[in-house]
């Protein structure tokens, strides 16, 4: 789609770089100066620009997004004792109605639930999940168990130095968005110790009977979301978590939020470790939990 919202970032991207290394105008915000009245920086890194972008295209959106309501329902579902016991190897039943539930076994089912949970946790595209090999997945002993994801790719960061994933257990509340527990039911039951850990699954595959339920590469992207609401996570700890850039120069008021010259406030194995002590307490309420 030539006029849509996405190509015309990769219109915007091609144009940065040219500017930028041809030009040798850099990454700066195209802004006039206060000193000399004239225009300065990048002039493709505008806010005019990206908000034309916005109206003139479609805005760039997932087909349906993930939310933690659809991982409980699909956990409810898959939970039932017709669809989570191992059987014996019996012909397929499938039903011919479009309409039909019955999109996978009990062992799908749980290979699809840890992609879905891992991706949801961890801010990750459809395929960097797909490309996740078992010894990129590392139980890490200490004070509490958790497990340990290192991607060697992610889209936000192409050329390694990727920060590791540290996943402790959800409490029981969140145990369907728990990748841990995910984790220990998929291998348990394959014992995969070597290659890709989801070597049946595709980014093709069927996960659902709904035609609404047409997932997109982002889709689980919108974990963000969780994170911001549910779990109170601050807007630099959410970017730190996912890869993202903290360069929110088209914000300013952002800009003095999130200083890059700031320390994190949190150690990134302890994002996940709701047993953690409280580094500090509200001067105003006294209360030492996270969303204070």
């Amino acid at each position: 789609m030539r006029n849509g919202y996405t190509h015309a970032q990769k219109i915007q991207a091609a144009f940065t770089y040219g500017f930028n290394c041809i030009a040798g105008l850099g990454l700066a915000t195209w802004e006039r100066s206060e000193v000399t009245g004239k225009m300065k920086g990048n002039p493709s890194v505008s806010s005019l620009i990206s908000s034309y972008m916005v109206q003139a295209g479609e805005t760039a959106t997932s087909s349906h997004a993930v939310t933690p309501e659809i991982i409980g329902h699909m956990y409810d579902y898959k939970r039932q004792p017709e669809h989570w016991n191992i059987r014996s190897y019996e012909p397929s039943k499938r039903k011919k109605d479009k309409e039909s539930e019955e999109w996978g076994g009990p062992r799908f089912r749980r290979e699809v639930h840890l992609a879905f949970t891992l991706a949801f946790a961890c801010l990750l595209r459809v395929d960097e999940v797909l490309k996740i090999q078992a010894r990129e997945i590392e139980i890490v002993l200490g004070q509490k168990k958790c497990i340990k994801v290192t991607l060697p790719f992610q889209k936000t960061n192409q050329f390694g130095h990727v920060q590791p994933f540290y996943l402790y257990a959800l409490p029981n509340s969140l145990k369907h968005l728990c990748p841990v527990r995910a984790y220990a039911d998929w291998i348990n039951l394959t014992h995969i110790n070597e290659g890709y850990i989801f070597c049946k699954l595709g980014s093709g595959d069927r996960v659902s009977a709904n035609p609404n339920a047409q997932l997109t590469s982002e889709a689980f992207l919108e974990g963000c979301q969780w994170l911001s609401c549910d779990l109170r996570w601050p807007l630099r700890k959410i970017c730190e978590w996912g890869g993202w850039s903290t360069d929110f120069s088209h914000l300013t008021i952002v800009k003095y939020l999130i200083s890059w010259n700031n320390d994190p406030r949190n150690k990134r194995e302890d994002f996940f470790n709701m047993d953690r002590e409280p580094q500090s307490k509200c001067f105003a309420c006294g209360r030492s939990c996270e969303c204070a």
